[in-house]
């Protein structure tokens, strides 16, 4: 009986293959464990941090001397330097210089004769025999443990923002044209390529194959100018569906051309010439042999094509704008940091937003996604 051994060669692959899996899952799961950590622990320590206790150093200003209350012949003012977010008190102080001077229970004596005492749990009182003055409330320095805390707040803010659903439908009105137009259209300019004979087939492949090296952002300024032109003299709007679905086409074209003909040309022969024998037609064949057996390659595409459209940003505000009615979600996201980012903690919740959809895409469409390209990638004729 003998046993089979694995070569190195094999181990090392196995291996590539997992540090390339963790390299795309730890970043994924960082972004999902701090779109629900709470905003004020993810401002101060990593994703890695969430599930143990965080120190933070944080100052807060107790109230002014209108809210103090009189209590067994002395003047107190009260208050919760945590205000409810639950943690505990390790150091306090009143001087910047010192903002640890103290430990929780001890009683610190201020100007005037002011006595301030800080709990473990937060809650502190500032105590004075004679009746305090001031408008400006005492400043307290305090170190804080703050346990773990996961919430769904930052998902609300994002679904709640003004906007959001119409911006969610712009992206697929936008997306799903965007996808099935080049599709359609790639279909048949590979059958042709791959299967027909005609002059200057060859030059045509290889135009396609250049066009596939040239910038998105190259192109962007010719192909708009070129675009309100023939909008202007058909009296067409310049900032339309139609007119983004079109250069969605056209950046997308020669990607779908190149995968759907190298996996034609890659079908035997043999099917094709029977089908001619019983008398079938191009566009027969076409729609009844070469689409049903082009699945994966169409579906690889689908997929690559659905990704990017519904994740553009530049070419939706170059031709389609960025108006309240016109706006997409990814410019809807960028929208809601503000000028400056200063709400920069929901782009996590933002991201796992946006890919909900070309994750459902994925999902319904990944068995195809390796034999599509496989085949696209090795095969020509």
């Amino acid at each position: 009986m003998t046993t089979s051994k694995r070569s190195p060669l094999t181990w090392a692959v196995h291996l590539s293959v997992l540090l390339l899996v963790l390299l795309w899952t730890l970043p994924t799961a960082g972004l999902l464990i701090s779109s629900l950590r709470d905003k004020d622990q993810l401002a101060v320590s990593g994703w890695w941090t969430a599930l143990s206790t965080s120190s933070r150093n944080d100052v807060a200003r107790a109230p002014s001397s209108e809210s103090q209350i009189e209590r067994d012949g002395t003047f107190v003012i009260a208050g919760n330097l945590l205000q409810g977010q639950g943690g505990e008190i390790s150091a306090f102080g009143f001087s910047s210089r010192e903002p640890t001077a103290f430990k929780p229970g001890e009683t610190a004596e201020l100007n005037d004769g002011e006595r301030l005492t800080v709990q473990s749990d937060g809650s502190f009182e500032i105590v004075s025999d004679t009746r305090m003055e001031g408008s400006r409330g005492q400043r307290i320095f305090f170190t804080a443990s703050t346990p773990p805390r996961f919430t769904l707040e930052n998902y609300g803010e994002v679904l709640s923002a003004a906007g959001i659903g119409r911006s969610f439908i712009n992206s697929l009105t936008v997306a799903v044209p965007s996808t099935v137009i080049p599709i359609l259209i790639a279909a048949f300019a590979a059958y042709a390529l791959a299967w027909m004979s005609f002059p200057g087939r060859a030059i045509l492949i290889a135009v396609v194959v250049g066009l596939l090296v040239v910038p998105l952002q190259m192109s962007l300024i010719p192909l708009l100018r070129l675009y309100n032109d023939v909008g202007a003299f058909l009296g067409v709007p310049a900032k339309t569906y139609m007119g983004i679905w079109l250069a969605h086409t056209g950046f997308g074209l020669p990607l779908a051309i190149y995968l759907l003909r190298n996996y034609m040309a890659g079908l035997p022969r043999e099917i094709m010439e029977s089908a001619r024998v019983d008398g079938a037609s191009d566009f027969d064949i076409f729609v009844k042999i070469i689409l049903p057996l082009s699945f994966p390659a169409l579906a690889s595409f689908a997929i690559f094509q659905f990704l990017w459209t519904w994740n553009d940003l530049l070419v939706a505000i170059v031709f389609l704008g960025a108006g309240n009615d016109q706006l997409v979600l990814t410019g809807r996201l960028v929208n809601l940091l503000g000028s400056r980012g200063g709400n920069w903690e929901i782009l996590t919740a933002s991201a796992f937003i946006t890919i909900v959809v070309p994750l459902i895409v994925f999902f319904a469409l990944q068995r195809y996604l390796v034999r599509g390209l496989l085949a696209g990638s090795v095969k020509g004729g």
